[in-house]
């Protein structure tokens, strides 16, 4: 291998495989990626499921490393906070952070990875489409392609790298080779989408700067901003099951009447609501563990292949660039063992996708159940307030997760630990004035200790 031109072969031109790849070009490697769908470009975005995604630091880390962070925040629209919309009662806003300086940016799916295309093909990488992957030997470093002129097309690889979803075909080669501990554990809701078009006047119809959030008990809708003035709207419901659930609302005569009872102030916002949910599919939502994520120094999986999460915490594309940076850091272009490179990635990340699944989840029921909780609302203003007073001690575990890029596995075990200090302080008490200042201060030194910046 010393001798041969040092190439890598990504499977996957989605959005980890072409940040990945325009990461790797940019240590100087020669990169290959193929791609089961057309060019987006030609063929116009043809993603899967297409909920906008939710941009924040650690994305925008690995956009700034990329050099296209500014190009992509050009197509974004920042987000506030959270619109809480009630049953009952006027909306309101419950910010994300402290002020405008910790906000999170709604992005088209499908914008972001053409510009990710177009970047990698500016930085040398060679984007091969409508090449599917259909089977790989990997003892012999041959992997075929099935594309329109060549049903069994071979490419000799000395890496494969897996950024090809949630349904990766490299990861069910992998496991015929050896068991990767693979196990998928489906929620039991879906999810349907619609849309807010935009005003007589060509504008947003409702707030553009905030995720807005219908949260009803066992359900939710969502809507979040796009460039084009439109929301794309999320209705999550359960499967199965009594009223309402995807089994129960068959048409879109059945949805409008949910609307009209459970989302009135949404439903004139959305006039194509009968036509969008019966033409729209019904998403799926479940979460992806494996055991293992490479194949000795052969193949190694990022992103939805190695850890697909459901979307509540608006991290899976964050974690996925998150990944492509720490297997680009770990593949120097002088790299001989590529075994020991993949182990080191997995090992640091695996914990650290974990730990996000795990918030993720946590988050569907804060989001459905609790943000018009009177308790909740109590205590998320003490932790606004614990972090101005303490910023070197307590950051709110949103915080940690959206505005830093300190660890997932430290932001849950040290939210685990500021949940339970809010739980004390405001037990039995409905105002921050009856706060225990005092002991508060003395728990926040004696549990807390100080956090260090990446």
């Amino acid at each position: 291998m010393r001798n041969e031109p040092r190439h890598l072969s990504i499977i996957g031109a989605g959005l980890a495989g072409a940040l990945l790849a325009i990461l790797l070009a940019k240590r100087g490697w020669r990169v290959q990626v193929f791609e089961r769908r057309g060019d987006p470009r030609i063929d116009g975005y043809a993603g899967g499921r297409s909920i906008n995604l939710a941009l924040a630091e650690r994305g925008l880390d690995a956009l700034r490393r990329a050099g296209v962070d500014a190009e992509v925040l050009a197509q974004a629209v920042m987000m506030r906070g959270r619109m809480v919309h009630p049953l009952a009662g006027a909306a309101h806003l419950q910010r994300y952070g402290r002020d405008d300086s910790e906000v999170i940016w709604s992005i088209n799916r499908g914008e972001l990875n053409i510009t990710l295309i177009n970047a990698a093909e500016a930085a040398g990488v060679e984007i091969l489409f409508d090449h599917a992957l259909s089977s790989v030997d990997f003892d012999a470093g041959i992997a075929l392609f099935k594309t329109p002129e060549n049903p069994a097309r071979r490419h000799a690889f000395q890496a494969l790298l897996g950024c090809d979803g949630a349904g990766s075909t490299l990861r069910a080669e992998m496991e015929k080779v050896q068991p990767l501990g693979s196990r998928t554990e489906s929620l039991g809701h879906g999810y349907k989408e619609l849309e807010i078009p935009p005003g007589f006047d060509g504008d947003f119809q409702i707030e553009p700067n905030a995720l807005h959030i219908w949260p009803r008990g066992r359900y939710m809708c969502i809507a979040l901003p796009n460039d084009e003035r439109t929301f794309t709207v999320t209705l999550f419901l359960p499967n199965t099951g009594d009223a309402p659930s995807f089994a129960t609302l068959k048409t879109g005569a059945d949805a409008r009447a949910l609307f009209a009872r459970d989302f009135a102030d949404a439903l004139p916002l959305i006039p194509r609501l009968e036509e969008d949910f019966e033409r729209n599919p019904t998403g799926t939502l479940a979460t992806l563990y494996l055991d293992r994520w490479h194949l000795q120094g052969r193949a190694v999986l990022l992103g939805d292949a190695a850890h697909a999460m459901v979307p509540f915490h608006g991290q899976g594309m964050n974690c996925a660039f998150e990944d492509c940076v720490a297997l680009a850091e770990q593949l120097p272009l002088e790299v001989q063992d590529f075994a020991a490179a993949f182990a080191t990635y997995a090992a640091e990340r695996a914990a650290n996708a974990r730990a996000i699944q795990q918030m993720a989840l946590e988050n569907y029921l804060e989001m459905r159940d609790h943000v018009d909780d009177a308790d909740y609302q109590l205590q998320r203003a003490l932790e606004l307030e614990l972090a101005r007073r303490y910023p070197a001690h307590f950051i709110p575990r949103y915080s940690m997760v959206s505005f830093t890029r300190l660890p997932y596995a430290l932001a849950l075990a040290r939210g685990q630990t500021q949940r339970q200090l809010l739980l004390e302080a405001t037990h039995n008490i409905d105002s921050l004035d009856a706060v225990d200042w005092h002991w508060l201060d003395a728990q926040i030194h004696e549990r807390l200790p100080p956090l260090k910046m990446p």
